[in-house]
């Protein structure tokens, strides 16, 4: 005697819309398989909804006190002015010294007078070119020390004619000391006053021109060094 044969069982879906007739990928289910987010929830945008300002954010030093923000810009700082550390202030020009600047043209008028009249008596001549010189090494003494105050050029050009006058009675004295075979100190010192008498009698235009020569060097002299 035979059975009758039971129809095979259906297969049961898995859930619903699951695949029929055998395709697995027909009639995939939709939708999302974490159901629906809550609001707010991150999206694939990492900057999206940024919170609001003023709230804490992940910077542990934004907003602590003494942090100078954007509308902070320009408020005095701990020390006073704009910001914590002001610059230091310019320091102030130098100032010319007038008393050293003059000192200094009386004692280069008397050193190079010593040295221009060494020279002239021992080539027993004038040239005008040591007298320029005197007078360029008075003046520009007197400006790198003094500045080109007029104080400053006046006294160069004064001290530089009497270093040029205090030379030329050197260099006579050396002159009438090797003529009458006595010493310098002698005759320069003892009778002063005859060196003085010869170098009037002897005066022309020439030797005051290396007077005025030596003034206008130290002119010069005071403008180049300052």
């Amino acid at each position: 005697m035979s059975q009758p044969v039971q129809p095979p069982n259906q297969p049961q879906q898995p859930y619903p819309g699951g695949p029929v007739e055998g395709n697995p990928y027909a009639a995939a289910p939709t939708g999302t398989p974490y159901g629906e987010q809550p609001p707010g929830a991150p999206t694939g945008n990492p900057y999206g909804q940024q919170p609001p300002a003023g709230a804490p954010t992940g910077n542990p030093f934004a907003g602590q006190p003494g942090q100078p923000g954007p509308d902070q810009q320009g408020q005095p700082g701990p020390f006073g002015g704009g910001t914590p550390f002001a610059p230091a202030p310019p320091a102030p020009p130098a100032r010319s010294n007038l008393a050293v600047g003059v000192l200094v043209a009386l004692g280069a008028a008397i050193v190079a007078g010593i040295l221009y009249g060494v020279l002239l008596g021992s080539i027993e001549r004038e040239f005008g070119y040591a007298a320029v010189g005197v007078g360029f090494l008075v003046g520009f003494a007197a400006g790198k020390l003094g500045g080109a105050n007029p104080v400053v050029i006046a006294a160069s050009a004064v001290f530089s004619v009497g270093g040029v006058y205090f030379g030329q009675l050197i260099g006579y004295a050396m002159v009438m000391a090797d003529v009458a075979h006595v010493p310098f100190s002698e005759v320069f010192f003892d009778h002063f006053d005859a060196v003085t008498s010869i170098w009037k009698e002897e005066a022309d235009f020439m030797r005051y021109l290396f007077l005025a020569l030596g003034a206008i060097a130290a002119v010069g002299g005071v403008k180049k060094a300052s």
